[in-house]
């Protein structure tokens, strides 16, 4: 399984690095279209290969993917650990009330009860 995982993460960085260097021609990225950057007076741009544009908008798709799902997933986590936090509670409890309730026993009855 190790070695398959090793031969699908060749082959992905074969083809990574194939379309990188087949798209190595510069393109314009501007931040806002240039009529409304000439009525504020800020314009700014940038120059880059067009690999590097179209990796950077993969990868900051995943990272924003990523946020949004553990952002979204933030009630599920805390209702887990408020039922974690209640199971512990409840099995203090349990020892306590075996405890109140084995008093007076024979130390080896209140042993086997309280295993069970």
């Amino acid at each position: 399984m190790r070695y398959l995982r090793y031969a699908f993460l060749a082959v992905l960085g074969i083809v990574l690095i194939s379309v990188s260097l087949a798209n190595r021609e510069a393109v314009e990225l501007t931040l806002i279209p240039s009529a409304i950057a000439d009525l504020l007076g800020f314009n700014f741009s940038a120059s880059l290969p067009l690999f590097v544009v179209v990796l950077g908008g993969i990868v900051a798709g995943l990272v924003i993917g990523f946020l949004w799902e553990w952002l979204r997933e933030h009630k599920h986590r805390r209702d887990a650990t408020a039922s974690k936090g209640e199971v512990r509670k409840l099995e203090r409890e349990i020892k306590k009330l075996k405890k109140a309730q084995n008093e007076g026993q024979d130390e080896v009855l209140a042993l086997l009860d309280e295993a069970s």
